[in-house]
């Protein structure tokens, strides 16, 4: 099992996403959920890789904010919570 990497609320905010993405080694795949609510989810598998599942159709910055907050909270990063009406779980 792989070891998360540390990151920093820095490289989290102003890494470009591709370069966050390589370096949290995080994937991004596309979610079939529809919902307009639905702004993505970070699944943890138990090998220890970080997916990002993210609904398609979204303006680019909805899916760059969405995927750094998202990999923010898989990897344990202190960020700000997102103002209303996101909503983060835990499940």
């Amino acid at each position: 099992m792989s070891v998360p990497p540390a990151l920093s609320a820095a490289q989290v905010l102003d890494s470009p996403l591709d370069d966050l993405l390589a370096t949290a080694g995080v994937e991004i795949l596309d979610s079939s959920i529809t919902d307009r609510t639905f702004f993505g989810a970070a699944v943890q598998r138990k090998s220890g890789g970080t997916v990002l599942r993210m609904p398609t159709g979204r303006s680019e910055l909805e899916h760059d904010t969405v995927a750094r907050y998202l990999i923010a909270q898989a990897f344990g990063v202190d960020l700000p919570d997102l103002p209303p009406p996101f909503v983060t779980a835990v499940a």
